[in-house]
């Protein structure tokens, strides 16, 4: 029995639900976002969408929780939006933005310029005495997260210095360095 599956959505005001056999289209004030769906059968009334299973397949009780959990994000999304922080530490590590191309110097030869998605706002922050900090904001959460590992996998943080492009907040395992 699926715990998450379960567990019915409500729709806030101003945001429009068209539930279609084959997919549903999440209308909000931030965006719209559509997503295909097979072997669930996902019903709306009164402003509470639930999604139920016709069967106990294992393909089926997989499907059950992992499309609530899309639909609810995407509810999430388009009425509040999901937001990334990523944190630059390293000395000379610099990151601007001219529109959607981010220029990001992370102490490589040379800067790397990185086209962002035009569904994601994007801003940087430098200010002096602190890391600089790049922050996606968009209503769709997989594609922020997408941009967010992408940014991150040009230079992850590594072990010994704690030096790379990290997510606020994350804790880096810490390595000693060599015993003389």
């Amino acid at each position: 029995m699926s715990r998450i599956g379960n567990n019915p959505i409500n729709v806030p005001e101003g945001v429009t639900v068209d539930i279609q056999p084959t997919h549903i289209t999440v209308k909000g004030k931030l965006g719209e976002l559509t997503q295909e769906y097979s072997e669930v059968t996902i019903t709306m009334e009164d402003n509470t969408i639930t999604v139920s299973r016709p069967s106990d397949n294992k393909t089926v009780k997989s499907k059950h929780g992992l499309y609530r959990s899309l639909i609810a994000n995407m509810v999430e999304g388009v009425t509040n939006g999901f937001t990334k922080e990523l944190e630059l530490v390293g000395v000379g590590y610099r990151a601007s933005n001219q529109g959607q191309k981010l220029d990001l110097a992370l102490g490589f030869s040379h800067n790397i310029l990185f086209d962002i998605a035009p569904e994601i706002k994007i801003e940087t922050i430098s200010e002096k005495g602190n890391n600089p900090i790049v922050k996606l904001t968009s209503h769709d959460k997989q594609l922020v997260g997408y941009v967010a590992a992408k940014i991150r996998s040009f230079r992850k943080p590594e072990p010994y210095k704690g030096k790379g492009v990290k997510f606020v907040g994350e804790q880096i395992r810490r390595k000693a360095g060599k015993s003389a």
